[in-house]
């Protein structure tokens, strides 16, 4: 068994974080397992240094303890160039030119899709207006969802413990894989560096259950082994809200400086027990 976690270094680690490291730790460890740490810094806006000192500090805190060194994603681009250009061969991918707002005003036309999924406005561009476009504006690039998923056909996944599901990734529509800002987005990044690391069991919150499904697809593209999944419970705040980073009480940071003890603190997270106001939500 490999596990693994993957923050990213755009703020600081909550509880939710410390729960699905844990877990993953933990699940490595009961079967003499590997347990790896990526750093999800891709984002070259938003990541600081400081959140990645700040990260392994909260673990080291926690008792969580990783083999080898951490993986960094902005040392990985090549990997994700490489992916992309793939599916570009293939045609399974295109550039789009949309802004936001022109995204937006396309779904609220009378003629646009009724949904929130891209319409494909970009879908339909001939080669020669594509090629003339690259050349001057910024861009981002969509995987053409329904080419796609007529090549790679079902795709079964297994939930641990709740059976094997099929993805069902054309309810994603055509979602972005390099966004006009970075390389790669977390759907593809994730993929190819899950593979690469070996992964074996993918540890995670449920609210990326849905992302399961574009993963999947991805997989099947690329020749990618399918991992096992377990997709875990979210802690919550007071408000029954699933935590973010903007959650400054919450923090491994706010919670070591006062005083509390990171072995018994990840002792009760792994027996379900969390601090006065948290929850979990089922998954």
């Amino acid at each position: 068994m490999l596990t693994r976690f993957a923050p990213s270094p755009t703020g600081e680690l909550h509880l939710g974080h410390a729960y699905s490291a844990l877990l993953g730790f933990d699940a490595a460890c009961a079967v003499g397992g590997a347990f790896r740490l990526r750093i999800d810094d891709i984002d070259g806006s938003r990541s600081r240094e400081a959140y990645v000192a700040a990260a392994l500090a909260d673990l080291a805190w926690l008792g969580v303890a990783w083999d080898g060194e951490p993986l960094r994603q902005s040392e990985r681009l090549a990997a994700y160039q490489a992916a992309l250009d793939d599916l570009r061969a293939r045609d399974l991918v295109y550039p789009c030119f949309c802004t936001r707002a022109d995204i937006a005003a396309s779904l609220a036309a009378p003629h646009g899709s009724s949904g929130a999924l891209y319409p494909g406005t970009c879908r339909h561009l001939d080669e020669a207006t594509r090629e003339h476009r690259l050349a001057a504006e910024p861009h981002c690039w969509r995987l053409d969802m329904e080419k796609a998923a007529d090549v790679a056909g079902d795709l079964p996944w297994e939930e641990q413990g709740k059976g094997v599901r099929l993805a069902d990734p054309r309810a994603h529509g055509d979602v972005v894989l390099a966004r006009k800002d970075a390389p790669a987005s977390y759907h593809l990044a994730s993929t190819v560096d899950d593979a690469a690391m070996g992964v074996t069991h993918i540890i995670r919150g449920a609210d990326l259950i849905a992302s399961t499904d574009v993963h999947r697809l991805l997989q099947a593209l690329l020749g990618l082994r399918t991992p096992l999944y377990r997709h875990h419970a979210l802690v919550c705040g007071a408000d029954g809200k699933r935590l973010a980073k903007r959650d400054a009480a919450a923090s491994l940071a706010a919670l070591r400086d006062s005083g509390v003890d990171g072995r018994a603190l990840a002792a009760d997270l792994l027996g379900g027990r969390l601090p006065t106001g948290y929850s979990l939500q089922k998954a």
